[in-house]
């Protein structure tokens, strides 16, 4: 994804267009003279050279963990689609069904009277049938329950994917899961931060059992309980740098070997509840997870289990609770994992869920109103050029043999582009949506949502759905699609602007393009071949030369330090590395083919080169903090945005000559790497 955001509290993701401006108010270019920092020489640090007076002009706002170009559109994005929402709220028999869902989802999460009112009521029968719970043998029907209505839920994540070697063919996928923190090694660091934030939850916990009736003694024990199976669940779960192997996450089973994998789990039981065929094979993505699983359900007694499912229901709840609930939970993940100062205010929270569950309804909107056909012609345009220079370069790599170029042309041909929104639109006609009911709508969309996936199981696979909504800002390529998906949201001024100079345009979206492009081809995506299936294509010797290259990549990205004595794990950012260099290599050399013979000249003090890079970098201009970078250090597979700026550029002869910056700079360094 060219967008770090995503999605670790969904998501989807995600994260990720811009205010309605007034008719007399100019968007801001695409190119901002006023965010450059001209007292620092382009040859020791562009990011901030290009990025100081916006870091300065920009400080975080108190709802937010970090503020970034992409951050500041998506915030005014919200500006639009509340706006939207408020005119589709108004009772109105002439709102299309679309409209009229979207719309009363906004007005019952809008009523924070009826939440408040409510209270924990909207659990309360779920809390009555754990409390009810007889034996850990009526644990398996109630979970599948819980992840029929609610999605991912406790102990484990069930769903639907493509076939890693077949991926004409959806199949059921289990998946390691069960924890309330982000990842596994929140769990099992033990440096004093990891301790901190470990005690933070702890307390969390606590709190969250006390706000359901729990005395004291009784919630600190019960929160205690939790801990302990979570970090067992913790101690058996993938890590996420082997979970990029895709080798790693693909083990095809029936459901007989799965049983007598994790045989305390009623598998015959929990499919038929799921309504999944039984006689289908289903892939378990992480083996020794379920393993572990099955070991902690055997040794923990049920009373410990009910504990922990009160837990785990309340938690998937919290957010379409009374306000007690709400911000018990902003307390840990939006203080303590993320930095943010305070909850933000209710309109933003409703717009996020009802773009994350009512996606394509509140989009449609957005789509009809705020993407014109002249900008997905100038971006269709932008993406052919640069999938050009993709094959030029692929035609004349010196270290790729003939029988491996062949291939990847053949993948890079068959790549399908996706451009704003969907050529089809989904239908939520079956969720029901009632005015005053925010948290049954949440879970009644859930249930929709989770009956869709498992409805693509054994059919036929289609190649036009979109993993994003339409006004989110941000893009994503899929490897088993073989798609490169550019919502409407992130072709948007400052990031793309059609009546705009082409230079930065090509620094910007260009480089976005030309990322999501090369993710085909960096150390995931080129496992996969031109009709997406995991398939070793590669001759060794190429093989084994494209991980010589990126290992270069990654031990540069490992040597940055991201807060106090953190670094960069470079091999879980490696395929955003890649992309990131690949695709602004793309990016120019496209750019170069669109403005041939078209004798630029100098603006902003800058000539054209000097704009693409300025382009670039200004995309990634961002203030975070520190908690914030803490967690995404864990987290998230995408490298701190001053990295993504001069990580990128040093390995650029371009630059460096663009700039004039003299060998042994820190930007014009003697050693460079390069894949694609």
């Amino acid at each position: 994804m060219r967008v770090r955001r995503s999605a670790l509290f969904l998501l989807a993701l995600m994260t990720l267009p811009l205010l309605a401006l007034a008719q007399t108010e100019k968007p801001k270019p695409v190119l901002d003279a006023t965010s450059l920092d001209r007292t620092v020489d382009p040859c020791t640090d562009f990011y901030t050279f290009s990025c100081g007076g916006w870091m300065k002009a920009n400080p975080i706002p108190a709802d937010q963990s970090n503020w970034s170009a992409y951050s500041k559109v998506s915030d005014e994005t919200r500006e639009r689609l509340r706006s939207l929402l408020d005119d589709l709220a108004q009772p109105n028999p002439n709102r299309a069904p679309y409209q009229q869902k979207a719309g009363d989802y906004y007005a019952a999460c809008m009523d924070e009277k009826a939440a408040e009112d409510k209270g924990a009521a909207p659990i309360q029968a779920d809390l009555g049938r754990i409390a009810a719970l007889k034996s850990k043998a009526e644990i398996t029907p109630l979970i599948a329950d819980f992840h029929q209505r609610m999605g991912s839920g406790p102990l484990f994540n069930f769903g639907s994917t493509q076939d890693a070697k077949n991926s004409t063919e959806f199949i059921a996928d289990a998946d390691q899961g069960g924890l309330g923190m982000p990842d596994r090694d929140f769990y099992l660091k033990t440096d004093k931060k990891s301790l901190e934030t470990k005690a933070a939850y702890l307390q969390h916990v606590t709190h969250t059992f006390a706000l359901l009736g729990d005395k004291p003694a009784v919630a600190k024990m019960n929160a205690a309980v939790v801990l302990r199976i979570e970090t067992a669940l913790a101690k058996g779960s993938q890590t996420r740098v082997e979970r990029r192997d895709p080798d790693n996450t693909y083990h095809k089973m029936t459901v007989a070997q799965l049983a007598a994998l994790a045989p305390a789990i009623h598998w015959n039981e929990y499919f038929k509840a799921l309504g999944v065929d039984t006689h289908r094979a289903l892939n378990v993505d992480a083996p020794n997870f379920f393993k572990t699983l099955n070991t902690q359900l055997q040794t923990e007694p049920l009373a410990h289990w009910k504990t922990y499912l009160r837990w785990h229901l309340t938690h998937m709840q919290s957010e379409a609770l009374s306000a007690a609930f709400v911000e018990e939970r902003f307390e840990f993940y939006g203080k303590v994992l993320r930095g943010a100062q305070q909850l933000q205010p209710r309109w933003k929270r409703c717009v996020r869920y009802v773009d994350g569950d009512l996606g394509e309804a509140l989009g449609q909107a957005y789509a009809e109103k705020y993407f014109t056909a002249d900008q997905k012609a100038r971006v269709v345009d932008m993406v052919h050029r640069i999938e050009t220079a993709m094959e030029q370069d692929i035609s004349t790599l010196d270290w790729m043999s003939a029988p491996t170029r062949k291939r990847g042309l053949e993948k890079l041909h068959s790549v399908a582009n996706k451009i704003g929104y969907p050529d089809k639109w989904r239908d939520y006609s079956a969720v029901e949506v009632v005015r005053g009911d925010f948290a049954g709508n949440s879970q009644r969309a859930g249930k929709f949502e989770f009956q869709r996936q498992l409805q693509k199981i054994g059919q036929p696979l289609d190649r036009g759905e979109w993993g994003m909504t339409p006004p989110t800002v941000n893009a994503y390529y899929n490897p088993q699609m073989n798609d490169i998906n550019f919502p409407a949201g992130i072709l948007q001024p400052p990031l793309f602007d059609p009546a705009e100079d082409d230079a930065p345009n090509y620094g910007n979206t260009g480089g976005t393009i030309g990322h999501e492009l090369t993710h085909g081809f960096d150390d995931q995506g080129r496992r996969y071949d031109a009709e997406g299936n995991l398939k070793e294509w590669w001759t060794p010797e190429d093989a084994k030369e494209f991980e010589k290259r990126a290992a270069c990549i990654s031990t540069q990205y490992s040597g940055y330090t991201i807060v106090d004595d953190i670094k960069i794990n470079g091999k879980l950012t490696l395929g955003e590395d890649v992309a990131d260099l690949g695709g602004l290599i793309l990016a120019y050399v496209a750019w170069q083919g669109a403005e041939k013979d078209k004798h630029l000249e100098s603006a902003e003090d800058f000539t054209p080169e000097q704009r693409f890079f300025v382009g670039y970098a200004q995309s990634w201009c961002t203030n975070e903090r520190e908690e914030e970078k803490r967690t995404r250090a864990t987290t998230d597979p995408h490298s701190p945005e001053k990295y993504r700026a001069n990580g990128v550029l040093v390995n650029m002869p371009q630059f460096q000559q663009a700039f004039h910056c003299a060998a042994g700079t820190p930007m014009a360094p003697k050693e460079r790497c390069r894949v694609w």
